[in-house]
This record gives C-alpha cells, structure tokens and sequence, in this order.
C-alpha cells in the first residue's frame, strides 16, 4: 500500500510539473504568436512539455536504477545528465529559425532564444525551481514588452532610430553627393552606400545608389517615400524597411 501511495504522488507530482511547464510555455508562445513569428503557441509548448518530461525521466531514473537501494552500491549517474542534452539538442531548432536576408540584416534572434527559453522553463520547472521559471517568465516578457517602447520613447537618440533600404534611381553622376546631402539635411543618417553602373530605364540611363540608412522612427513610410521622392534628380526610390 504505501508503494502505491507513494507511486500515485509522484504520479500526481509529475502531472503537476507538465501542467505548469506547458502553462508557462504558453505565456511566451502566446507574446511571439501575436508577432507573427515563426514560433507560436504549439511550438512553444511541445518543447517545454517534453523537455520537462525527459529531464524528470532523467531526475527519477537516477533513483529507481537497479542496485540503488543495495547497501555500498554508489551511483555515480548524474540525474541532470539527459537535461544537458536537451540544451544542445533545442540549439538545432533555434538554428532553423534565424534568417539572414538579402538587406545583410538577421531576423529570428529573439525567437530563437525562446525557443531555448521554453526548453529551459521545462527542465527548471521538472527540477521543482517552480518560483524560478515564473519569474524568469515575467523578467523576459517585461524586456522584451515593457522595456524596449520606453527606450525608443525616453532612451538616446540612437534607440530611438529605425533602419531602412533604399533604392534610389538618380539621372545625373554629378547629382549623387547632392541627393546624400539631402538625405542628412532631413535628419537620415547613411549607415552603408552602394553605388552601381548606371541602368538604362524608359530611354533614361539612372544611376543606382543602394542605401543602407536610419531615420527616427514614428515617420510613416509613405511620408519617407514622398519625402525621398521630392527630392531633385530622384527619378524613382524603392524602400524596404528592416525590422
């Protein structure tokens, strides 16, 4: 009786452990779903639930391992020793989700690491650091919610800045320095210039500038489109702008 017993609250113990994991889980799923990132609720909480799993299988194999209650019998197995895997293994699927796209800049970072978070908050939570996970949750959900629109708002200049491409079609060789000048004068600053061979274009032989640059955000894009377009000998401006 008292095996059983003590077999239905580890059973109970372990449900709770998976329960909390998933919930948790959930929280950080549930802030990159509503982004629109590649990992959302389901991908969030199949890592946390499992990794929590096998890192309790990692934690009661330990104890239950033939030979364990055999006096001087010393197990030298260590209970974390699954846990470490996991680490390793979720590397692969952060990996997957970083991008480096064709404007030389990389998206996927931050998701990538939570993906590594909910592995995380699976082997805390199947540890018993319960208190722990929790508040690793909240500080992450507050840096990445709370913290970065009071840095663009009261933080340096800099922060405060957005990044965009430019493509920008200029007629005249001799008018390049003129088009940059105007740029810098409305407060853009070129962060990376490209300049390519001259392009025929409707009987017209363009100059293309490839332009990495920053502007301070809260300036709507169709105004920095009209704004670049006003500007004398830009015949056409293509802008792509970089999260």
């Amino acid at each position: 009786m008292e095996f059983f017993s003590a077999l239905e609250i580890s059973s109970l113990e372990t449900f709770l452990k998976l329960i909390i994991a998933a919930v948790l889980s959930l929280v950080i799923g549930l802030e990159r779903e509503l982004k629109r990132k590649p990992v959302g609720l389901k991908t969030s909480m199949v890592i946390a639930t499992f990794s929590c799993l096998l890192t309790i299988i990692s934690i009661e194999s330990a104890y239950i391992a033939e030979g364990s209650n055999n006096e001087g019998v010393n197990i030298t197995m260590d209970p974390l020793r699954l846990a470490a895997q996991i680490v390793s293994g979720i590397g692969f699927l952060g990996a997957g989700v970083i991008l480096k796209r064709g404007n030389d800049s990389i998206s996927g970072l931050t998701t990538a690491a939570m993906i590594w978070g909910a592995g995380g908050i699976g082997i805390a939570v199947a540890a018993g650091f319960y208190i722990e996970a929790v508040t690793a949750v909240l500080l992450v959900l507050i840096g990445i919610e709370a913290l970065p629109p009071l840095l663009f708002r009261f933080g340096p200049k800099r922060l405060r800045m957005m990044e965009a491409k430019l493509t920008v079609y200029v007629s005249d060789e001799n008018s390049i320095s003129k088009v940059l000048e105007e740029l810098k004068r409305s407060e853009m600053i070129v962060e990376d210039l490209s300049i390519l061979h001259p392009q025929q274009t409707q009987e017209t032989l363009n100059h293309i500038l490839s332009i990495r640059m920053s502007y301070v955000q809260g300036k709507e894009t169709i105004d920095l489109y009209r704004e670049i377009s006003a500007i004398e000998y830009v015949q056409q401006v293509d802008i792509e702008m970089i999260n």
